[in-house]
């Protein structure tokens, strides 16, 4: 039998999340804070909920997909919330991107009704999230990551089991490490050589060939040589990340230097009210030729 599925969280990424859910076949409901997109759903053939309970009474497996972890939390538990109407043996997925201790909270909250939860948040951003080719990392028991994995691979290209519980979010942020270092890198590899008169496609096209090359820089390098910076995904979202990485690598007893750094650019882009710019616009931070 197909598995039914409540989707709440219809933003940039979650809207087309639950769009290909919906079209592989499953019965999707929707919830959103916001009514706009779960109207624009609901005219596709997707099911709007009046409330999380009210999705929750008629899933098997409910999957959120919010900006933060307290989000994610109100969401999830209270008497309004979805665990206190979610069935014995229901799945609970989480797709944002939160601290893996707040996962490990929730998971146990979770099991004292009887629910199973993994952590399975996504790299890949919202073209990833509209053609169906995010990067899947998950965490949890075993048998829960078998059960979903037919809704990951309608979601997804490349799903990996990391771990148990919280191991996904881990593995996510190193993801968000790499990717906002990266994305400083060529924002100062542009920026130098644009100064020193080098044409942008020239710089792109010689870095894109060598040992420079990522995914990154095929996707922003061209935005970001042209100073264009519709999200995407956000500054603050990314800063939330970052800020989460610094709160973790410090229980840790870890330094993430290069980390900070970025982090402290991306809370200057937000102070200069520039937080709902793509996350590329770690550009401006540079000091860019004509900025």
């Amino acid at each position: 039998m197909t598995q039914r599925i409540g989707f709440i969280g219809l933003g940039v990424m979650g809207k087309p999340m639950a769009r290909n859910l919906h079209r592989a076949g499953f019965t999707v409901t929707v919830w959103n804070r916001s009514p706009q997109p779960m109207n624009e759903l609901a005219a596709e053939g997707l099911i709007p909920a009046s409330s999380p309970a009210e999705l929750a009474r008629t899933s098997d497996v409910v999957i959120t997909m919010l900006p933060n972890g307290p989000d994610v939390a109100r969401v999830a538990q209270g008497a309004d919330g979805l665990f206190a109407h979610m069935g014995r043996g229901s799945l609970f997925i989480d797709m944002s991107t939160i601290a893996p201790e707040t996962v490990r909270q929730l998971a146990a909250a979770a099991a004292d009704y009887g629910i199973a939860m993994l952590d399975a948040p996504v790299s890949g951003g919202d073209k990833g999230a509209a053609t169906a080719t995010l990067s899947i990392m998950v965490g949890g028991q075993p048998e829960d990551f078998e059960r979903a994995l037919p809704i990951f691979q309608t979601l997804g290209k490349t799903i990996t089991y990391c771990g148990l519980i919280g191991a996904g979010q881990t593995v996510k942020a190193c993801n968000q490490i790499a990717v906002a270092i990266t994305m400083a890198a060529a924002a100062e590899a542009l920026a130098f050589g644009k100064a020193a008169g080098i044409a942008p496609e020239i710089i792109l096209r010689v870095l894109g060939g060598g040992l420079a090359q990522s995914r990154v820089l095929d996707i922003r390098g061209p935005t970001m040589a042209r100073n264009e910076f519709r999200p995407g995904f956000r500054v603050r979202l990314h800063q939330k990340d970052m800020e989460i990485i610094h709160t973790t690598a410090t229980a840790l007893g870890l330094s993430l230097p290069f980390s900070d750094l970025v982090r402290t650019h991306f809370q200057r882009l937000i102070d200069s009210g520039n937080g709902d710019l793509d996350h590329s616009a770690l550009a401006l931070t540079v000091g860019y030729p004509g900025v």
